[in-house]
């Protein structure tokens, strides 16, 4: 058996579909459209632990790897599309498909947010992740990639669980230093991190400067925010401003599509931050529609996938 794999590597988890070649395209969950997508595909889930995108050699080691884990015994992979977190550039994007390709697989590597678009069933379009961290990734008219933002959690990645946490511990301890009353944003950062006092609350935060540790706060500011918070409902409005900003970068560059295609923890699940990214665009880029990805972004990969067995 012959079979295509999709795989999207993320700052903490592996997704992976698989689907026999051949299948009859069908529809994806909840798109309403059919597509690439194969209604006999099967998903996997594995940690990321170790995953880095460089050297590539080493990195498409740990991508086949796991692959194998999860495809059927006996079965050859025809194809396969990756979107992999850390693939920042075009060039590097190439070099690690050059470097799966030795071990006889076709394969096609973007960024990770890359996968948003086609897994939308698009062909042109903004994708933009805002989970662990934050990017944006679109190509201009000439084919060529264009990316905006991904610089980390401690630079940036605004939009990303981890800045977010990051600014509003910022905003809670400069209100404390101005001697203002707490409007509710400290004592929930204080909560989540079972610190006694924003000394503590601060070493915590600095003495482990990981996702790991920040990125699970992050419910925390958006419940402060939904409860009155002043402060977390600001921190929240930067970074969906901060995320306009990598959409309007990309345009500026000359980006094509209509269309923003949003997924990420942070955006899909919280609706403060995707209503204010979508006032943002109304304003700033108004003939961009904003549209929250719906399946998972690896249904993008297995389309890249199939696209790249065609050209084999």
């Amino acid at each position: 058996m012959r079979v295509v794999v999709g795989a999207d590597v993320g700052g903490t988890k592996l997704a992976v579909r698989v689907a026999p070649l051949g299948a009859r395209p069908g529809v994806e969950p909840g798109t309403g459209q059919a597509g690439d997508q194969d209604p006999e595909y099967t998903d996997h889930l594995l940690a990321a632990d170790g995953w880095e995108a460089s050297p590539v050699d080493t990195a498409a080691g740990w991508l086949l790897e796991r692959l194998a884990r999860v495809v059927p015994e006996g079965a050859e992979i025809a194809a396969v599309g990756i979107g992999a977190q850390g693939c920042d550039t075009q060039h590097h994007c190439a070099e690690l498909a050059a470097a799966v390709e030795k071990s006889g697989v076709p394969a096609v590597v973007v960024n990770d947010a890359a996968l948003l678009v086609p897994a939308a069933g698009l062909d042109t379009g903004i994708g933009v992740v805002a989970g662990t961290g934050s990017i944006a990734v679109a190509a201009d008219a000439g084919g060529d990639v264009l990316f905006a933002g991904g610089w980390g959690w401690v630079l940036g990645d605004e939009g990303g669980a981890p800045a977010i946490v990051r600014d509003a511990v910022r905003a809670a301890l400069a209100a404390y230093d101005a001697g203002s009353a707490d409007d509710g944003l400290l004592a929930a950062l204080l909560g989540h991190f079972a610190a006694p006092d924003p000394q503590t609350l601060a070493r915590i935060v600095n003495d482990e400067p990981t996702p790991g540790n920040w990125g699970p706060a992050a419910p925390a500011v958006f419940r402060a925010a939904d409860a009155g918070s002043a402060l977390a409902a600001g921190v929240i409005e930067g970074a969906a401003r901060e995320l306009e900003m990598l959409v309007g970068r990309l345009v500026g560059r000359g980006a094509v599509g209509d269309t923003v295609v949003a997924a990420g923890s942070v955006v899909v699940r919280q609706s403060r931050l995707a209503d204010a990214f979508r006032a943002r665009l109304a304003a700033t880029q108004p003939r961009l529609t904003l549209r929250l990805l719906d399946v998972p972004p690896v249904a993008g990969a297995l389309a890249l996938a199939r696209a790249r067995l065609r050209t084999s």
